[in-house]
């Protein structure tokens, strides 16, 4: 089971270690994360994603939630949360149709085309993870020189 947790904490040198550490220490894979300061700079906010079963899932939220430094933990229902992530694609360019053709899949996909040199372009794409997945999966066949994704991001 997937799980979305937005981690409230108070903004200490540190905390990013102490909570990534409660993952590795308890066996849970971190899948994505993602660390901003708040409109208050004395906290942030992390979104993190992360697969288990229901039973793994709540107990990694309630040791979160008895961390010293942590203010809220929630587990947000990807139904009713707005969760998006980044991902950029590095695209080579074989032939001069491929441009054309790579411009209407990031029509069509939504996404935004950067940084077009005559070998390779850069595709913007702002989407759920599986979104992003499927519009790689598009990608492939014209050949990705390299990718970066930011991780989840959600309210």
């Amino acid at each position: 089971m997937w799980a979305i947790l937005s981690i409230r904490v108070e903004n200490k040198p540190g905390i990013l270690f102490k909570v990534t550490h409660l993952f590795r220490s308890r066996n849970f894979n971190i899948d994505s994360i993602s660390v901003g300061v708040m409109e208050n700079p004395e906290f942030s906010k992390m979104t993190i994603t992360t697969v288990g079963t229901e039973k793994q899932i709540a107990q990694i939220v309630k040791q979160l939630d008895k961390m010293i430094d942590t203010i809220e933990v929630k587990r947000l229902d990807e139904n009713e949360s707005v969760y998006k992530e980044l991902a950029l694609f590095k695209i080579k360019l074989s032939e001069a149709s491929d441009s054309i053709e790579i411009n209407k899949l990031a029509d069509t996909y939504g996404a935004k085309v950067h940084n077009e040199q005559k070998d390779s372009l850069i595709v913007e794409l702002t989407s759920t993870p599986d979104k992003i997945k499927t519009f790689e999966e598009v990608l492939k066949p014209f050949g990705i020189l390299d990718s970066a994704r930011t991780g989840v991001t959600a309210l």
